[in-house]
């Protein structure tokens, strides 16, 4: 084979890293991404929030620990384990709906429609989906309407 015993036969052969030639055309930005890899901007007064780790176990014992206090009627302890819960799992239905019927009972309304929505999202059809939706409608009334009734 020509060959000697351990080498490779890639070593002749070369590798084109050349973009294509429509490259500039069809990736226009590409140039300034490789430039910002190269060089990276100075990002000394950028603000970056706290960063959790995805952990679904965490998620569930933050709700677990929410359900207690919120069964307790301490709504703000709630709320701020729903929230962790979603810090440690985004878009976790069960945390997003208890954070929306704590933010209900702490009357803030537009916050627990906007939860309510977020949940509908997840799960269209979900198990509270309509209990969301009557929610929503009922949060979302004028307050002349509430006041009448």
């Amino acid at each position: 084979m020509g060959n000697t015993e351990g080498e490779s036969s890639s070593k002749t052969t070369e590798i084109d890293l050349s973009p294509p030639a429509d490259d500039a055309k069809e990736h226009p930005r590409s140039a300034d991404a490789m430039d910002n890899a190269e060089n990276p901007p100075d990002r000394g007064n950028v603000n970056v929030n706290e960063m959790h780790a995805w952990n679904p176990h965490k998620a569930a014992k933050d709700i677990e620990v929410g359900d207690f206090y919120f069964k307790r009627k301490n709504y703000r302890a709630a709320e701020s384990r729903y929230r962790e819960a979603l810090d440690y799992k985004d878009n976790d239905a069960d945390a997003t709906y208890r954070l929306a019927i704590c933010l209900e009972k702490l009357n803030q309304p537009d916050e627990a429609v906007a939860e309510f929505q977020s949940y509908l999202r997840i799960l269209p059809h979900g198990s509270k989906a309509e209990d969301a939706q009557k929610a929503i409608e009922r949060l979302s009334k004028p307050q002349s309407e509430k006041a009448a009734k």
